[in-house]
């Protein structure tokens, strides 16, 4: 929320000027953030996946070199 006015301003001048500026207020849209958030998720749980994958694929490998040595 926004403060619309100061009652303690001393200069008239700052008040216009925030009315002026109060026009200008960015707006976040919710549903972007809540998407961004799921696709960040997504890709994190894409990522871990990968990974996990990997060092088995690894261990896996480097084991069956020690037993068949």
């Amino acid at each position: 929320m926004k403060k619309s006015d100061n009652k303690y301003s001393y200069n008239p001048n700052l008040n216009f000027k925030k009315k002026l500026f109060s026009d200008h207020i960015k707006t976040t849209n919710i549903n972007i953030l809540l998407n961004r958030v799921k696709v960040e998720k997504k890709n994190d749980f894409k990522k871990k996946i990968f990974l996990s994958s990997l060092m088995f694929l690894i261990i896996s490998f480097f084991s069956f070199i020690v037993i068949s040595i």
